[in-house]
């Protein structure tokens, strides 16, 4: 039986917001009946970070940051739609994520149909207006947008063998959900949005602890939004009898931090003049925060026809999604792909998984110039990778006393650093990082900076990390 996917991608969703993984007062009434009749990942990472790199993971089915950054898609690359629509599928994109497309980011290629709905954009442009006095209902946002325009694809393609790629950039920010969803969260909320410091909030003036507080409330209701119009689509696909024929999945491309690790409010660090008000970040440099589980734990839950439910506990990474695709549909999978199929582990979930997952924002040192969000180009202040087992992670610098190794079955929120109690077990992460980075050809300027692991006095707070802020 010829199998048909979907799967659906909703960005900046916290692992530990749904009730499936465990959160109590989130609510996710949706996606945790779907977890119930699937299999759920508990140990599911990103691989390159943030946004498009993860997407560009998606798509290659190989770790993005080793050989490109925010860029667009090279026309040569192995592409998971361009794959399938060789082999006569149809291949269908709906998407608000805003970076698809703009400033010939190519990320359409190989699909037969492909979708965006306009509007996300305006955030990119440094938070813009408000654009919420231009919607008259709950409809009107994106995520629903989104879900109605694949639903609107479905009702008219359902009966081929096809693929469809639907990706919400909600939760991820401006957090602008409808107010009722956040009084769930905050009975007394005042319908201010409030945009992420991209730092330690403590650091920015302007920004009042219970602004972090009502902005994760906010988040919340988008996540409890995002729910809903999932919920609705995926009572389509019942509907239409496409469970019988039909893998479903959802996943993420990563989290976000509300003031964890010492006050961080955002996924990434603006470097920038000290004091100044919030909503004028700079633009000109950027130093990547560390990769804690906050930011790097994502979602994965996969439903296949015939297949019981259940959880797996194994590690996987986003680039395995690629060739899961292709083995669901039957199509053989290019030797270049670095993923592994997951469709044995969701038929077996006592099979093991990964020794090890990398997540890493794009390689790049210190006082590089390079390519951002909307070809803005932007100075390195270098890049930080995280290496995970199923005990150990440590958060990797090339910096002397700025990398971390935390126990997570002891410390799962990673407030202990146990580096050099540990040294061996470090070193032996860092190894298999060298390794990789080495199979994978890493340049050299990239991969000379990066053989050795420099110790010193790290203590369990990230101070030695912290105080690259000061003075600028």
């Amino acid at each position: 039986m010829l199998l048909n996917v979907i799967w659906l991608v909703s960005d900046t969703f916290r692992r530990d917001h749904l009730g499936c993984y465990g959160n109590k007062w989130i609510r996710t009434p949706a996606l945790d009946a779907f977890a119930a009749k699937s299999v759920r990942f508990k140990r599911h990472y990103a691989g390159s970070f943030p946004t498009m790199p993860n997407r560009a993971d998606f798509f290659t089915g190989r770790l993005s940051g080793v050989f490109m950054r925010w860029e667009p898609l090279a026309r040569e690359l192995t592409l998971l739609p361009s794959i399938l629509r060789r082999n006569r599928i149809h291949t269908a994109a709906v998407v608000d994520t805003p970076f698809f497309l703009r400033n010939n980011m190519n990320y359409d290629q190989g699909f037969r149909t492909f979708i965006e709905i306009e509007g996300q954009d305006y955030w990119s442009q440094g938070l813009g207006d408000d654009t919420r006095a231009d919607w008259r209902h709950e409809s009107d946002r994106y995520a629903p947008r989104t879900i109605t325009r694949a639903s609107q694809w479905l009702e008219k393609h359902h009966q081929e063998n096809f693929f469809l790629y639907i990706d919400m950039w909600d939760p991820h920010e401006p957090w602008n959900a409808p107010p009722y969803y956040t009084k769930l969260y905050m009975k007394d909320y005042d319908g201010e949005i409030v945009d992420p410091t991209y730092s330690y909030w403590q650091d920015v003036s302007g920004m009042p602890e219970d602004a972090v507080h009502k902005a994760h409330a906010c988040y919340c209701g988008e996540i409890t939004m995002v729910d809903t119009w999932v919920g609705h689509f995926l009572r389509l696909v019942e509907n239409m009898g496409l469970m019988d024929n039909t893998a479903i999945i959802f996943t993420s491309d990563h989290g976000f931090y509300f003031g964890e690790h010492g006050g961080l409010f955002g996924k990434q660090m603006s470097l920038k003049s000290k004091k100044i008000p919030y909503k004028f970040r700079s633009i000109h440099k950027w130093i990547r925060s560390p990769l804690w589980e906050e930011t790097i734990s994502c979602p994965l839950i996969i439903r296949i026809p015939n297949t019981g439910p259940g959880v797996q506990e194994g590690l996987t990474s986003a680039i395995d999604l690629m060739p899961t695709v292709l083995d669901l549909m039957s199509v053989k999978i290019p030797t270049i792909v670095e993923g592994h199929s997951l469709v044995p582990m969701i038929k077996d979930k006592n099979l093991k998984g990964r020794e090890f997952v990398i997540s890493t924002q794009p390689f790049s040192n210190a006082g590089t110039t390079m390519r951002s969000v909307d070809g803005l180009q932007r100075e390195s202040a270098g890049s930080d990778t995280t290496i995970t087992t199923d005990e150990w992670s440590l958060l990797y610098s090339i910096e002397p006393g700025q990398s971390w190794l935390y126990h997570l079955p002891s410390d799962p929120k990673q407030q202990k650093n146990v580096i050099n109690e540990h040294t061996t077990v470090a070193q032996d992460l860092h190894q298999k990082l060298v390794e990789f980075m080495k199979e994978t050809n890493l340049t050299h300027e990239l991969l000379e900076p990066r053989l050795e692991l420099r110790l010193d006095s790290a203590t369990g707070l990230p101070e030695p990390w912290k105080s690259r802020l000061e003075g600028h």
